[in-house]
């Protein structure tokens, strides 16, 4: 390790736009509650669509602050649950369109991140979703097996065809496209300045207490220091939707893990897929995954989750070191040329699960005027952004493009959190990832 200390990720979303805190009395025309890349895109697509329109940014933190500067950058097409349990409990239209809707987010997002000029940009790449437990290569002939039957083209690679891609004794993947690799934090940063350019305005370390109905019109929103009155307001804030009592079901926390090496020597970073940008994904659930970085490094996600019991419960930073390590082990163990590679940076972050792998994009019941997102359950790169301008056309009244989606709702299953079922969940969790590593 270096100098950093354990949390810091590896991203650095460099300048932002001012963010006071927000005191006393606020009002605009639509305020967005989270500066992450839900509510960033929101802000941006209203701006950019209503030019005159007020528009206020509240974040407890500030941009990329959250899990939007804490992910691993992986842009794929993954949209709600595997494609074989989506045919299962959506049917086949259903299961078609959401996958559609994932190729088109990560279109969307390439070509958002041209116009904004992120810097870096993105590395176009396959993604591969691989295997090389019984188990994974089970899973991914029930997801080939929907591909083929809904007229996905989602190509199966063999052992030899993994190996041309990536020096990694995978025993056969299926081949995702359009993906790439960025940095999510540069992504997050540069949205945030293209807002401010835009003249939307931002308040930092100011989290949301409550929102309640307004006296007269739109929410009122309870700050430390203020109130923020609003004609519209998004809540993109993800798991914190349970701490703010919101009704749109269980959005549980969970924390997930990555790390990042120092630069790999020029043999290992070519035998892994160099340049080309490749991302490998087990096909098991929580298992881990890996990508290269434009300096030669590798990151490593997945492998550990757990359902955090709040930033000070007892063994918290004790999970997160047996979770790191458990990573660090892994990513050692994929080629020859990583044995003694340096981990530089370790870092964590939540994501927003649901009981049914979907996310939830929709007005929040019994607050007029005012919606929720959130729930992608690890997969929000590409849907967030999409996320983000879905409602920011819905708030101008704009006709939606096409059929609605199964996470156009209000709310998600409801999960025993509370009691003895959070215990319940807790084991269910740890056990899914002891399968995970096992397989791996």
């Amino acid at each position: 390790m270096t100098g950093r200390p354990a949390g810091t990720p590896y991203w650095d979303p460099a300048e932002l736009p001012s963010q006071p805190t927000l005191h006393g009395v606020v009002t605009a025309d639509v305020a967005v509650v989270g500066a992450g890349l839900a509510g960033l895109s929101c802000a941006y697509h209203l701006a950019e669509r209503s030019p005159g329109l007020d528009i206020a940014v509240v974040d407890a933190a500030g941009p990329a602050a959250g899990a939007s500067g804490r992910g691993t950058g992986l842009l794929g097409p993954r949209a709600g649950p595997a494609l074989d349990r989506a045919v299962r409990r959506h049917g086949p239209h259903a299961a078609r369109l959401m996958h559609r809707a994932g190729e088109q987010a990560v279109r969307d997002v390439l070509a958002l991140c041209a116009r904004l000029g992120v810097p870096g940009g993105p590395c176009p790449g396959d993604q591969l979703m691989a295997a090389r437990s019984p188990a994974g290569l089970t899973a991914l002939a029930r997801q080939a097996r929907a591909a083929r039957e809904l007229g996905l083209d989602i190509p199966v690679l063999t052992a030899a065809d993994v190996r041309a891609r990536v020096g990694v004794p995978y025993r056969a993947a299926l081949l995702h496209r359009p993906a790439a690799t960025l940095d999510p934090a540069a992504l997050t940063g540069a949205l945030a300045r293209a807002c401010a350019g835009k003249g939307v305005r931002f308040y930092g370390r100011s989290p949301l207490l409550a929102v309640r109905p307004g006296d007269l019109v739109g929410p009122e929103l309870v700050l430390p220091h203020g109130r923020l009155y609003a004609g519209q307001a998004v809540l993109a804030v993800n798991s914190a939707a349970g701490a703010l009592d919101l009704p749109v079901g269980t959005v549980l926390p969970l924390e997930v893990y990555a790390v990042a090496t120092e630069p790999l020597s020029r043999a290992a970073y070519e035998a892994l897929g160099g340049p080309a940008g490749h991302a490998v994904v087990d096909a098991v659930p929580l298992a881990p995954y890996f990508r290269l970085l434009p300096d030669r490094g590798l990151v490593a996600g997945g492998g550990t989750a757990t359902v955090p019991g709040g930033l000070g419960a007892p063994g918290l930073q004790a999970r997160r070191e047996r979770a790191w390590a458990r990573l660090e082990d892994w990513l050692r163990s994929l080629h020859p040329g990583l044995a003694r590679v340096r981990v530089t940076h370790r870092w964590s972050g939540r994501i927003g699960m649901t009981g049914d792998d979907l996310p939830v994009v929709g007005p929040v019941q019994g607050l007029p005027d005012v919606w929720y997102i959130g729930g992608c359950c690890g997969h929000g790169l590409a849907l967030s952004v999409a996320h983000g301008a879905h409602v920011a056309a819905a708030l101008l009244g704009e006709p939606a493009p096409g059929e609605p989606l199964p996470w156009h709702r209000s709310r998600a299953p409801r999960l025993p959190v509370r009691g003895p079922g959070r215990s319940l969940l807790r084991g269910y969790v740890d056990t899914l990832g002891r399968v995970a590593r096992h397989a791996c």
